[in-house]
């Protein structure tokens, strides 16, 4: 089953750029992934220093294989030094509601 994770992370002023570059790195990589439908970054117009993770995957073993890669733990470190807090991540699963 697919899942879905939003994750939003606030960036310390000043360092938004350096948190791009390496979120570049990241989503170039994890959209290469075998189990990665779609893999985004935005960023918030109003403030400007929140960015979001929109992310789609197959099934968790995606999601876990994703976790588990080089380019995921290089955004890892490079928010905690540019984020402000530990990211606001939520896992969702679809609902079928179609007749």
């Amino acid at each position: 089953m697919a899942v879905k994770i939003v994750a939003f992370v606030t960036v310390k002023p000043g360092a938004e750029d350096a948190f791009i570059a390496a979120a570049r790195t990241c989503v170039a990589a994890s959209r290469a992934e075998p189990g990665v439908l779609h893999y985004e970054l935005w960023r918030e117009t109003e403030g400007a220093q929140r960015f979001v993770f929109n992310e789609l995957y197959t099934d968790d073993a995606a999601v876990a294989q994703h976790m588990a890669s080089d380019h995921f733990k290089a955004l890892g470190v490079a928010a905690r030094e540019t984020a402000t807090a530990r990211p606001e991540i939520i896992v969702t699963r679809a609902i079928d509601v179609a007749d």
